[in-house]
């Protein structure tokens, strides 16, 4: 399975109310390292199945979200629970 699929069925198991960080993300994928490219696949996802806003960064920082921002996944994540 190519790393772009993988990331996006990661991403679609993580549960409501749950986060992952971009790095977990990367290692579960296989590919320890591959934050970044995790960041890139999720930036051009906008199938509504695949909850990307559930992926933050490190550092606590929600990051950006191709669906209105970071304002908006903040709201998201807060509205669920996760903040």
């Amino acid at each position: 399975m190519k790393f772009t699929a993988k990331v996006l069925e990661i991403v679609k198991k993580i549960p409501k109310g749950h986060i992952l960080t971009y790095k977990q993300v990367a290692q579960k994928a296989g590919s320890v390292g591959s934050s970044r490219a995790v960041g890139s696949v999720l930036r051009k996802n906008y199938n509504l199945q695949i909850p990307c806003h559930r992926v933050i960064c490190s550092s606590g920082d929600v990051g950006n979200y191709n669906r209105g921002g970071s304002v908006k996944k903040k709201l998201l994540l807060k509205k669920e629970g996760a903040l």
